[in-house]
């Protein structure tokens, strides 16, 4: 009979460099199934009890995991640190047994630092979602990129995907490229030097802005340039000009390619404002299908 510890741990969604093909399939299944309902509200889990942990603040990821959360039916609190014991010196830790101990059913959790929730995991007894944790994974982001991708091509088999923008930071490229390559798609990389991770480069190959724009899918990374000071780019303009999705790099897109991003965009950086809203854009289909996709994560976690 399977441990309780090890049923609390496969219902957890830490990442998704660990979590099989099928796994990430049913999920993607199980959000299109709650994406054609109907009803607003189907209270299934109407006695449980969720905390959303936002160590770091995200105000998009944060909604749609409580709409997602409401439609189902869940008893919401939300945290945040600015408000909270954390700031006075109080561990990550020492919060969630809090919490835990007040006899919430599971934990959505956003961090600054990587490997954390991997740790709080082994110990505390309730399913943790990660919903963002420093440069490791975002993997509700990337499944909602995957069920948007699905939508579009029928299946991600063989398809190309370009992830443009700084891949150092990004937690999105790399829950991205873990999945997409379980499901058979092919990943490249396209970033300025100072913007790249070596470490990927095994698993993806960088390749010229020009290469990149030929793929299935675009998908242009937010880019935070004081994260790079004394870098490469002096202005936001400069960065557009050699790295951003211009309106004259759009119009050369293959007829099929679609354009995506994990929002925010930093318009008329990384995307031109005209770009943003185009037919070819996905970016606000996105966000919608953030909350069919959490809906799956969370009845994953919390149904008996």
């Amino acid at each position: 009979m399977m441990s309780t510890a090890t049923a609390i741990q496969e219902r957890s969604l830490l990442g998704l460099k660990h979590l099989s093909r099928e796994d990430i399939l049913a999920i993607l299944d199980r959000a299109s199934y709650w994406e054609q309902q109907s009803e607003k509200l189907v209270p299934i889990l109407n006695k449980k009890f969720a905390v959303n942990m936002f160590f770091e603040n995200s105000t998009r990821t944060r909604f749609s995991f409580e709409m997602a959360q409401k439609r189902l039916g869940v008893q919401v609190m939300n945290f945040t640190a600015a408000a909270s014991s954390v700031e006075k010196g109080e561990s990550i830790y020492d919060t969630v047994r809090t919490l835990e101990s007040m006899g919430v059913d599971a934990g959505v959790v956003r961090l600054k630092p990587s490997g954390v929730l991997q740790e709080l995991a082994q110990r505390v007894r309730i399913p943790l979602i990660n919903a963002g944790d420093g440069n490791n994974e975002h993997p509700t982001q990337a499944l909602l990129d995957l069920y948007t991708m699905r939508k579009v091509f029928g299946e991600l088999q063989g398809l190309t995907v370009s992830i443009i923008g700084d891949i150092k930071h990004s937690r999105v490229a790399r829950s991205n490229l873990w999945a997409l390559q379980k499901l058979g798609a092919k990943v490249q990389f396209c970033a300025p030097s100072v913007m790249s991770a070596p470490e990927l480069a095994e698993h993806a190959p960088y390749v010229s802005m020009e290469e990149a724009l030929k793929a299935d899918v675009v998908m242009m990374l937010r880019v935070q340039l004081e994260r790079h000071s004394g870098g490469l780019f002096q202005s936001s303009e400069e960065y557009r000009e050699q790295y951003g999705l211009t309106e004259e790099r759009a119009a050369s897109l293959l007829g099929h390619t679609i354009i995506m991003h994990p929002a925010p965009v930093n318009r008329n950086v990384e995307i031109d404002d005209a770009v943003v809203e185009c037919d070819r854009s996905y970016i606000f289909r996105q966000m919608a299908h953030g909350v069919p996709v959490r809906m799956a994560v969370m009845e994953r976690a919390m149904r008996d």
